[in-house]
C-alpha cells in the first residue's frame, strides 16, 4: 500500500512550523527541505517544501502563500494519556501567539488547529450508560482546555 502523508499549506513559514512542532513532540525530526531557485515562484533560497516526522507520522509543509489559510475543517488530534500530557501539549502549542478555542481545540501560532484530547474523554463518551455520556458531553461543552477530573466528576453525576 502506498504511504499517505498529510501535506499542509503554509504562508511561507513551513520551515519555522516544522522546527516548532518537532521541538514539542518526542521522537520527531525535520527531514528534507527543498528550496525555491531563481525560477520561482517564491523568493530564491526560501523553502518550498519541508518534510518532518512527529513521533513516526510524516508530514510535508508547503510554502504556498496566503491564499489558502487553515480552517477548523482540518485538525490534528493529540490523544493524551492523562491531564499532565493535556497540560503539556496545550501550553506548548499555544506558545508564541496561539489561541484557545473550546472543547479541547486550539489554534497554534501558524493558524493550524489541534485537538488536545485525553483518552479518558473518549472512554467516557463511549460509556454504555447514556446518562454518563450526556453528563460528560454537557461538561465538555463548557470547557476550553479539557479537565480530566471535571469530566470524571460529571460522569459520576
Amino acid at each position: 500500500m502506498p504511504k499517505i502523508t498529510p501535506n499542509l499549506w503554509f504562508d511561507m513559514n513551513a520551515e519555522e512550523a516544522a522546527n516548532f512542532y518537532v521541538s514539542i513532540f518526542p521522537n520527531s525530526k525535520v527531514g528534507k527541505v527543498a528550496y525555491y531557485t531563481d525560477a520561482g515562484p517564491g523568493p530564491a533560497g526560501t523553502a518550498v517544501t519541508v518534510e518532518w516526522t512527529l513521533d513516526g507520522q510524516d508530514y510535508v509543509g508547503i510554502n504556498g502563500g496566503p491564499m489558502f489559510p487553515f480552517t477548523e475543517a482540518v485538525s490534528l488530534e493529540i490523544r493524551c494519556k492523562d491531564q499532565a500530557e493535556v497540560d503539556y501539549y496545550w501550553e506548548k502549542l499555544l506558545e508564541g501567539g496561539g489561541r484557545e478555542s473550546q472543547c479541547g481545540w486550539l489554534k497554534d501560532r501558524f493558524g493550524f488547529n489541534w485537538q488536545v484530547t485525553p483518552q479518558r474523554l473518549i472512554d467516557l463518551m463511549t460509556d454504555k450508560d447514556p446518562e454518563v455520556v450526556k453528563r460528560v458531553t454537557a461538561a465538555m461543552l463548557t470547557m476550553v482546555k479539557l479537565d480530566v477530573a471535571a469530566l470524571e466528576a460529571a460522569a459520576r453525576g
